[in-house]
């Protein structure tokens, strides 16, 4: 177990800006794409930057490594990073949240946002929420709201081209000559995975649908609150898609380096797009009597810890199929098996080097991580298995290339932890989908 030093954060709020009405087509007017520096969304005051002073002893305080089959284990900080980054400028969630956005003025504010409260819906930037959370209504059924249905089906390794399927028979143990892998018995292993869809209600045959794709199931496809919301109209009328990486006997460790979720979440490549776009969704449209669209600005993928970096990289490698991402916990870190001298550094290369050396591509990005979240739960020594730093250094590089993100930081929380993501899911969905308009395609 590792912990933090108690310190007060100085951040800048500047940097987390408005915007009524985001466009999602192109990039942001500073990027780099669009001619710009490459700076903050946000126009500069010619002065210095205004300061938001948090005081938050503890916050980052307290932080564990895994249980179980990630083990546990602690490394020296390494030198700098190739970028330099700036802290993101996190500001509570509350009533205040929207007047603190658009200040600009030096605030001391408390530590702790106010129980339930979310994020603006219409800012862009770095929030903090909790320590006490509240679960959304929307999470609640309501009389009268029309039901969606639900169609599960199961799908053979054996007939997929792509992921025929691995396993491995323990942990992996440290590789002395590469100190960014590990040397994993992995070997070939059946499987069969579970594809659960949800259709809307109202749903007409053969009229294309938003898609919403689910890792590690339907724990982040909860199909109350898309009742609830698609009957507000505060989300499209969208088709969601829980894929499962593989059933395998119990016991079996199906997590991390060597194992078949390990290879489909944390591998850096457009693979995990292919195998859902050529394997899966035929079998969705065909099994649930559905149309999806092809048009990217309807896609979004969601995720929890490598779930939440698979989603990601759904939209970073195939940004012609999909726009929209919510991440909870990623692992933005080096988790990558078999390890790939391209990449070889695996999702933390993503805030590295690999996003600020690329063109912005057209994506919005919801993304949350916890004060408690893990710090280094393996027995590699490569400075590149702590959460938080991965994902504040996400935040970061996102803000400097001008994408849309929001990120919210949680307090009191754990990985993946229910409290903060019941409290969220709402928010996010609703979040990441504004600006979508239905082309028919």
């Amino acid at each position: 177990m590792k912990t933090r030093l108690a310190l007060t954060l100085v951040l800048a709020v500047a940097t987390t800006v408005m915007t009524a009405q985001p466009t999602l087509n192109t990039p942001a007017a500073n990027s780099p794409a669009a001619g710009g520096t490459g700076g903050s969304v946000a126009a500069q005051p010619a002065s210095p930057t205004p300061q938001l002073l948090v005081d938050q002893p503890g916050a980052l305080n307290g932080r564990r490594g895994g249980t179980g089959q990630r083990g546990g284990g602690g490394a020296p900080r390494r030198g700098g990073p190739p970028v330099r980054l700036p802290v993101p400028a996190f500001i509570p969630a509350g009533p205040d949240a929207e007047a603190l956005v658009k200040a600009l003025a030096p605030h001391r504010v408390s530590p702790r946002a106010v129980p339930g409260a979310n994020p603006p819906l219409n800012a862009e930037g770095d929030f903090i929420i909790g320590p006490d959370y509240v679960p959304a209504p929307e999470m609640t059924a309501v009389d009268g709201v029309p039901k969606g249905n639900v169609i599960r089906f199961t799908m053979n390794s054996a007939e997929s081209k792509i992921y025929p399927g691995i396993s491995k028979a323990a942990n992996g143990t440290l590789d002395p000559e590469n100190i960014y892998t590990l040397i994993v018995d992995s070997h070939p292993t059946s499987y069969t995975r579970t594809i659960t869809v949800y259709v809307p209600a109202g749903y007409v045959p053969g009229t294309p649908a938003p898609l919403m794709v689910g890792f590690d199931g339907t724990g982040y496809l909860p199909t109350t609150m898309l009742d609830n919301m698609i009957a507000q109209k505060r989300i499209p009328p969208l088709v969601a898609v829980g894929i499962t990486p593989g059933n395998f006997p119990q016991g079996t460790n199906n997590d991390a380096q060597g194992s078949q979720r390990g290879l489909e979440y944390d591998t850096m490549s457009g693979k995990l797009a292919e195998f859902v776009e050529t394997e899966v969704l035929p079998l969705v449209e065909k099994n649930a009597n559905v149309v999806i669209t092809k048009d990217p600005e309807g896609r979004g993928a969601i995720g929890g810890s490598s779930g939440a970096s698979a989603a990601f990289s759904m939209a970073w490698y195939r940004p012609d199929l999909y726009h929209r991402i919510i991440s909870y916990s990623g692992t933005f870190v080096n988790q990558q098996w078999p390890f790939n001298p391209e990449t070889p550094h695996g999702a933390w290369g993503y805030h590295e080097n690999i996003i600020a050396n690329s063109e912005v591509k057209p994506l919005r990005i919801w993304m949350q991580v916890s004060d408690a979240d893990l710090l280094n739960p393996n027995v590699m020594k490569d400075n590149m298995h702590d959460w938080v730093e991965a994902n504040n250094r996400m935040a970061a590089i996102l803000r400097t290339k001008g994408y849309h993100y929001q990120y919210a930081f949680s307090l009191n929380s754990g990985h993946t932890t229910a409290p903060a993501r019941n409290q969220t899911y709402a928010h996010a969905y609703e979040w990441v989908w504004q600006g979508y308009k239905p082309t028919g395609k």
